[in-house]
């Protein structure tokens, strides 16, 4: 639907190759002006988007930065611990009844 005018936040780094909290900072910097469309949702016109395009005042990012095998670890611990301990402590009371003599 390219002639809607106004685009969604997604839409518009899309347009602009950015990432969204990037322009987002654009629209606090005041280079993008953002219309709250139903008291709630967040669009920008098209043609302030395509015009601040192609004045070239914004710089593609085209950096990815790797998710390495240090970052995975780090986010499964993190976010899984309490599962981790829990199925820690199941194994060390199947290891009791099973393995000890009382």
């Amino acid at each position: 639907m390219m002639n809607r005018p106004y685009v969604t936040v997604r839409e518009a780094a899309q347009m602009l190759k950015v990432s969204e909290g990037k322009l987002m900072e654009l629209v606090d910097g005041k280079k993008l002006h953002a219309y709250h469309i139903a008291g709630q949702y967040l669009r920008l016109k098209r043609d302030e988007v395509l015009q601040l395009k192609s004045s070239g005042d914004v710089a593609s990012e085209t950096v990815k930065f790797p998710y390495t095998v240090q970052e995975r670890a780090r986010d499964l611990f993190f976010y899984n611990d309490v599962y981790i301990a829990a199925f820690l402590v199941i194994l060390g009371l199947l290891y009791i009844v099973f393995f000890t003599r009382y």
